[in-house]
């Protein structure tokens, strides 16, 4: 697993990860704010699976 996401956007996706859970969490939008577990998870590792599989990354360099 190579990491073909920047220091931005993995950023970007815990924030709205967080986000996300929090609110489906206190009931504000539906189950499907769970979905932010994805970009959590996601964010955390620094590697996404549809980047990958589009040839895309957002880090300058390309391991």
């Amino acid at each position: 697993m190579t990491i073909n996401e920047a220091l931005w956007d993995r950023i970007a996706r815990v924030l709205v990860g967080m986000l996300l859970i929090g609110l489906a969490a206190t009931g504000k939008i539906g189950l499907w704010g769970y979905a932010g577990v994805v970009l959590l998870l996601t964010g955390a590792a620094g590697h996404c699976p549809i980047y990958s599989m589009l040839g895309i990354s957002t880090c300058r360099l390309r391991p």
